[in-house]
C-alpha cells in the first residue's frame, strides 16, 4: 500500500477576516454601455471576473467585443487591451474604422504566445482584456498544440490567475461544437466566473447571447442584438423583429408569447395548408419543432370536425428567424394550421399562449402573467390561455381581454368570434 502525503501548512497569502470587515467595492459590476450585454451580464463585467464568450464563426463574436472595448475606454477612465489571434492588428483596425469605434485608450496586439500576451498586460496595464481566441494561444512548456485540452486549460487558468490578482476583467472568446456546446474541456467553464453563448442564424440579422453560468447575476437571462454593415447594436424592444403587424385580418397567422430566458418575446407563427401534389405530404418547419407539430396537427386531425389533414402538405414558420421550441407555442400553431386549412381571417391582435396534449387539452404554462403584460404592453386586445392560469393573472390584464379555454376546439370558436368582431 502506498503513503499517504500530507501537504506542510505555510503563512496563507492573506488572513482570513469577518465577512462584515471585507469591502464588496472592488467587485461592483462596471457597465459595458452595451445595454443587452449589461442585461446578461447582470449589470456590466466585474473587475477581475473572467467571461468566456462562445459562438459559431461569423456569429459576430469579434465585432461586438470591439465595440465593448471601444466603450469601456471611452467611458471607465482605464484602457482596454484586445489581443488577437486570429487576425493582424490592421484587420481589427480596418473593422473598427467601419464601425466607427477608434479611441485612444484602445489597444490593439496580435499575439498566439501565452508569454507575450502576459507582457501586453504589464506594458499597457488594461481594465479590460478581450483574447480572441483562448483556442489560438499556446502555453510555453505544456504539451499539446494550440487549441487542445491541455492547452486551453493552462491558458485559462494562467489568465484567471492573473486577472484575479491585478482586478483586470477579462473576456475570453470561445468556439463551439457541431452540437453547439462550448469547445475545449469542461473544466474550461468551472474556471470562468461567467458563460455566454452567441447565438444566431446567419439568413437573419438576429442574434441572441444567453447567460449559461453567472456568478454574478442571474443565469437564464437572453440580450438581444441585431447585425448590420457597420457593426451590431442591441435590441431592448426586439419583439417587432418577430411580428409581421398586419392591419387587417389574415388567414394562417397567429401570435403567441416566447420566453427567452426571463424575457417575454411576442412572435408570429404562420402556417400554409395546400394539396399534396405527388406522394406522401410534406411537413415542413422553420423555426420550430418538427416534432411539436407532427403532434398538433395529429391534434387537430383527431379532435376537431371539419380539419382533415391526411392529404395535405402543410408548411409552419416563425417570423423573424427566431427558433421557438417551448410547448407554449403549440395554441398559436394549432389556431395558424386551423384558419389556413380553413381560411379563416386571424385578427392580428390576438395572442394564443399554451401547451397542447393528445388528448386535445390545453396546458398551463410559466410566466403567464408575464406574457400577457408583454402582450397587453404592445397593443394586442384579446389574449387565449390555458383554463386555471388563475383569476389574479388575468384580472391584472387591462386593457385586454383574456379567456381561459380547456381544448382546442374551445380556442378555434373563441379565435373566429374575437376574428368577427364578436364579444
Amino acid at each position: 500500500m502506498g503513503t499517504m502525503r500530507h501537504a506542510a501548512p505555510r503563512q496563507p497569502s492573506e488572513p482570513a477576516r469577518p465577512i462584515a470587515t471585507i469591502s464588496a467595492e472592488p467587485a461592483r459590476a462596471v457597465a459595458t454601455g452595451v445595454g443587452e450585454l449589461d442585461r446578461v451580464l447582470g449589470g456590466g463585467l466585474v473587475p477581475g471576473a473572467v467571461v468566456l464568450l462562445a459562438g459559431e464563426p461569423g456569429v459576430g463574436k469579434s465585432t461586438l467585443l470591439l465595440d465593448v472595448a471601444q466603450q469601456w475606454a471611452k467611458n471607465s477612465g482605464s484602457t482596454a487591451l484586445v489581443i488577437s489571434g486570429e487576425e493582424s492588428v490592421s484587420q481589427v483596425r480596418l473593422r473598427a474604422e467601419r464601425m466607427g469605434t477608434l479611441h485612444e485608450k484602445l489597444y490593439l496586439a496580435s499575439e498566439t504566445d501565452l508569454a507575450a500576451v502576459l507582457g501586453h498586460l504589464d506594458s499597457v496595464k488594461p481594465g479590460l482584456l478581450v483574447l480572441d481566441s483562448v483556442q489560438t494561444i499556446s502555453a510555453p512548456g505544456t504539451e499539446g498544440v494550440s487549441g487542445g485540452v491541455t492547452q486551453v486549460r493552462a491558458v485559462t487558468a494562467a489568465l484567471v490567475a492573473v486577472a484575479k490578482e491585478r482586478h483586470i476583467a477579462t473576456v475570453l472568446v470561445g468556439h463551439v461544437t457541431k452540437d453547439g456546446n462550448v469547445a475545449g474541456p469542461r473544466v474550461l467553464e468551472h474556471l470562468v466566473d461567467v458563460v455566454l453563448q452567441f447565438e444566431g442564424d446567419k439568413h437573419s440579422s438576429l442574434r441572441l447571447i444567453r447567460g449559461l453560468k453567472n456568478r454574478f447575476g442571474a443565469a437564464d437571462e437572453v440580450g438581444c442584438f441585431e447585425m448590420h454593415e457597420n457593426g451590431i447594436t442591441s435590441l431592448a424592444d426586439p419583439s417587432g423583429l418577430f411580428l409581421t403587424r398586419y392591419t387587417e385580418n389574415v388567414p394562417g397567422t397567429c401570435v403567441t408569447v416566447a420566453m427567452e430566458g426571463r424575457r417575454a418575446l411576442l412572435t408570429e407563427v404562420q402556417a400554409l395548408v395546400g394539396a399534396t401534389v405527388a406522394g406522401s405530404p410534406r411537413r415542413t418547419v422553420s423555426g420550430l419543432d418538427s416534432a411539436r407539430l407532427a403532434m398538433v396537427l395529429a391534434v387537430l386531425q383527431r379532435h376537431t370536425e371539419r380539419i382533415a389533414l391526411h392529404d395535405k402538405e402543410v408548411f409552419a414558420a416563425t417570423v423573424g428567424g427566431i427558433r421557438i421550441t417551448e410547448p407554449a407555442a403549440d395554441l398559436a400553431i394549432c389556431l395558424a394550421v386551423a384558419s389556413a386549412y380553413l381560411n379563416l381571417e386571424m385578427t392580428p391582435t390576438l395572442a394564443a399562449i399554451g401547451e397542447v396534449g393528445l388528448t386535445g387539452e390545453v396546458r398551463r404554462v410559466g410566466a403567464i402573467q408575464r406574457r400577457l403584460a408583454e402582450a397587453a404592453r404592445l397593443g394586442f386586445k384579446y389574449a387565449l390561455v390555458p383554463r386555471g392560469s388563475g383569476p389574479k393573472v388575468v384580472s391584472h390584464i387591462h386593457g385586454m381581454e383574456v379567456v381561459e379555454v380547456t381544448e382546442v376546439r374551445g380556442a378555434l370558436h373563441w379565435a373566429g368570434r374575437f376574428s368577427a368582431g364578436e364579444p
